[in-house]
């Protein structure tokens, strides 16, 4: 069984789209895989949220999501205003767990940066990968601007011991900047952990056949094979 949490520099940076990548991959390898989101901010209840468009995307994916809150905003932050029970970090760890027991791989995604508070007592992404002893892949934007959020994400990674199973670029630009085509040189370098995916901007559009097609040539095959589907 293999855990994955899917962080992010940032919000905004397409944590989402990355995720469902990793998912459609690991379905079209013949593998069982399962999505859980600890806190989905910024939607009603019954509204169709992050966990929706990863089986939108990505297909046969088993999903659970344990809270949500309607404002757009950090999760605890949702939750003390909507007057809303915090999810805790024993739920989720136990969740992930729970997942990972009955599927080959369980993706984990999280809310905004890597430090964001999601729920009672702050605990964040870095302490349920810890709790679970797994890797974190993080999502980073191409452009400028990007190697100092990743360089201080994964320096926050390894001061608490948590392992960076590297950085995927979301959005990839048709046609990258000088910036964008630097940074697939430099975040390496900046960061010590290595570029393993570029996801194409506009990936995430209506054409789901194209897009599960595709998914498994963003990634490098070998971080693919063994960050998921050998673990």
């Amino acid at each position: 069984m293999s855990v994955l949490l899917v962080s992010g520099t940032s919000t905004d940076v397409g944590k989402t789209v990355v995720t469902a990548a990793l998912a459609a991959a690991v379905l079209r390898s013949g593998c069982s895989v399962a999505v859980c989101k600890p806190a989905q901010t910024g939607e009603m209840p019954g509204a169709p949220g992050d966990l929706a468009e990863v089986v939108r995307l990505a297909g046969d994916a088993t999903t659970v999501e344990l809270a949500r809150y309607p404002e757009p905003l950090a999760p605890d932050t949702a939750a003390r205003r909507a007057g809303q029970p915090m999810v805790t970090r024993d739920e989720v760890v136990s969740a992930v767990r729970e997942l990972d027991a009955r599927h080959d791989v369980t993706l984990v995604e999280g809310a905004g940066g890597l430090l964001v508070r999601l729920g009672a007592d702050g605990f964040t992404v870095r302490d349920v990968a810890a709790d679970l002893n797994a890797p974190v892949v993080v999502v980073a934007a191409p452009g400028l601007g990007t190697l100092n959020h990743c360089a201080l994400t994964a320096e926050a990674l390894a001061s608490a011991g948590v392992p960076c199973s590297g950085f995927v670029l979301g959005s990839w630009p048709n046609d990258p900047d000088l910036a964008a085509r630097c940074n697939l040189e430099d975040l390496p370098a900046v960061t010590g952990s290595p570029l393993v995916g570029r996801v194409p901007h506009g990936v995430a559009g209506p054409d789901v056949t194209a897009f599960r097609a595709g998914a498994t040539g963003w990634f490098d095959p070998d971080w693919l094979r063994a960050a998921l589907l050998t673990r």
